[in-house]
């Protein structure tokens, strides 16, 4: 039976640049979850009949909120619905099911690489029919329905299994649960040269892989393991927990510390790795050296021919403004087209669909291809295998040449977190402010070239971003860019990206903090970092 449920609406509701996030006890308001996803289907078209695509990282309210909308979907009539077994999906994993069995869309429960718990974090993504995040004019009317929203549909059908793989019915539609790996681990293996990786591995190749108890960890499991031949326990942490074991599932030096200490460490593994929650983010570290998400995606894109998937010509590479130039740079060396793009993968579907790039990525862990239309953490990890296993050198000995062909880019992301809104939006009210007058004032040894408000216009289908980031470029082609994060719960994340180009090999390698000491006392004494936040020091250095 369909049932008519009579709401309000919630004022809160608006997507960010990954969808719905709030903390769990806001979602678990009664009508919550339910007037977010019937606002999301009532700003489709068209959709009755076909199938759509559900599943989340495993964090806490997964399973509950997967049962909801599978009832919702039945109640508003989808043909059939695809789930992974035990409600899991990774982010990636799940646009490659919607491209592979073309499903209208996909409900992507997942805070991607904030902590769970019942205290903690939990969001709900709408991807399109392309396998990416739903672009602008959807969020935005998904908005605007849940302020207006006054009923929802929702069918009353009995308990679902979701831990046994088959079809069964609900109501009029087909709920299809999948093995969430078997279909992504099978496109892997037609991306990259499995032989010759399992060939390193049977060499005595050491890899330290950390799921971060989170989503990844059947992944690695499987592919790692048991296709690649790694020894057991290459990848630690690989049962999904729904508090990811108490800890943050953020792959970076803060919370991936215990795996970058090992690989500092005297008899390190030849190669460090982690994912976070819902599988879209990661980490590299060599032994001796971390590898910079913005020199990883430049390494990747330089290298990508070595993997059978990418031996053809890359179409070209897009990176978000805030990461460093250090792909482009790789891009004007292949004469390939470089497209920069404000925060949020959704702004790299356009290009991938039109063919115009290959490979992107984004500063803060972020690294994908055309293959699907997310990121993707454990790609970028195989991708990294495959070169090693080809050119047969250590990440420290790839990164160093890559360094002397092209200069480095030494760059850090100081992140303040938990900032009070109306602090941090004065930070920035403040800062645009003096756009006109910034230009040619001296701090320090450095001077101030020009002051902007980064605009994107979209190549593929004309459409104009505005308010991207703040930028602050010195001369010689030092900048600074400050930008209030959208992926948080609660207050505002203010983060600032500082950025200096090294051509001269003999000044390469040094601690990007030193190496940029200049650049973030500037940013601090153009910004009033301290004055406006209060804080002393970064949450967060990556």
């Amino acid at each position: 039976m369909i049932r008519t449920v009579q709401t309000t609406p919630f004022d809160d509701q608006k997507p960010g640049t990954s969808g719905l996030r709030k903390k769990v006890p806001v979602f678990q308001q009664p009508n919550y979850v339910e007037n977010f996803i019937q606002s999301v289907f009532d700003s489709l078209d068209g959709y009755r009949g076909k199938t759509l695509a559900i599943g989340g990282d495993g964090r806490f309210l997964n399973r509950e909120v997967i049962g909801i909308a599978i009832r919702m979907a039945a109640a508003n009539g989808f043909g059939k619905v695809i789930v992974g077994k035990g409600g899991i999906l990774s982010t990636p994993a799940a646009s490659n099911i919607i491209r592979k069995y073309g499903c209208f869309g996909g409900i992507i429960l997942s805070a991607s690489h904030n902590p769970g718990g019942p205290h903690e974090d939990f969001g709900i993504k709408y991807n399109i029919g392309n396998g990416g995040p739903a672009p602008e004019k959807i969020t935005d009317a998904i908005f605007a329905r849940s302020k207006a929203i006054r009923e929802y549909r929702i069918a009353d059908i009995g308990p679902l299994d979701l831990d046994r793989i088959g079809t069964t019915r609900a109501g009029d539609m087909a709920v299809e649960v999948i093995d969430p790996v078997t279909d992504y681990a099978a496109l892997m293996e037609t991306l990259f040269d499995f032989e010759a990786i399992r060939a390193m591995f049977k060499g005595g190749f050491r890899m330290a892989f950390d799921a971060m108890h989170a989503v990844t960890g059947p992944y690695a499991k499987e592919i790692l393991e048991n296709r690649l031949g790694a020894p057991a326990g290459t990848a630690r942490n690989f049962v999904p927990r729904e508090d990811f074991g108490g800890h943050h599932p953020d792959p970076n030096l803060v919370h991936a510390r215990e795996l970058y200490d090992e690989m500092m460490a005297p008899g390190a593994p030849d190669f460090g790795a982690a994912s976070d929650g819902d599988g879209d983010r990661n980490l590299i570290i060599g032994r001796g050296i971390f590898v910079t998400p913005s020199d990883s995606l430049a390494v990747l894109a330089a290298n990508a021919h070595l993997a059978p998937g990418y031996r053809a010509e890359l179409k070209g590479i897009a990176r978000s403004m805030p990461t460093s130039a250090a792909a482009d740079r790789v891009a004007a060396k292949l004469k390939i087209g470089m497209y920069e793009t404000p925060t949020g993968w959704k702004f790299f579907g356009n290009l991938l669909d039109a063919g115009m790039a290959t490979i992107c990525g984004e500063e803060s862990a972020g690294t994908g291809s055309d293959h699907v239309r997310e990121k993707d953490g454990l790609w970028a990890v195989l991708l990294w295998l495959n070169i090693l296993a080809v050119r047969k050198e250590s990440a420290k000995d790839i990164v160093t040449k890559h360094w002397a062909e092209f200069g480095q880019n030494y760059y850090s992301r100081h992140d303040y977190e938990a900032v009070e809104t109306d602090k941090a939006n004065a930070l920035i009210d403040e800062l645009r402010g003096r756009f006109a007058t910034l230009p040619g004032q001296k701090i320090g040894a450095l001077t101030v070239a020009a002051a902007d408000e980064f605009a994107y216009h979209d190549p593929v289908d004309g459409s104009v971003s505005k308010n991207q980031g703040t930028r602050v470029l010195f001369e010689g082609g030092s900048r600074v860019v400050f930008r209030l994060s959208g992926t948080g719960t609660s207050g505002a994340t203010l983060r600032v990206y500082i950025e200096k180009y090294e051509p001269d090999p003999a000044q390469h390698g040094r601690d990007p903090q030193a190496a940029l000491a200049e650049l973030i006392a500037a940013a601090d004494a153009i910004a009033g970092i301290r004055r406006h936040t209060g804080r002393d020091a970064p949450t967060v250095i990556t």
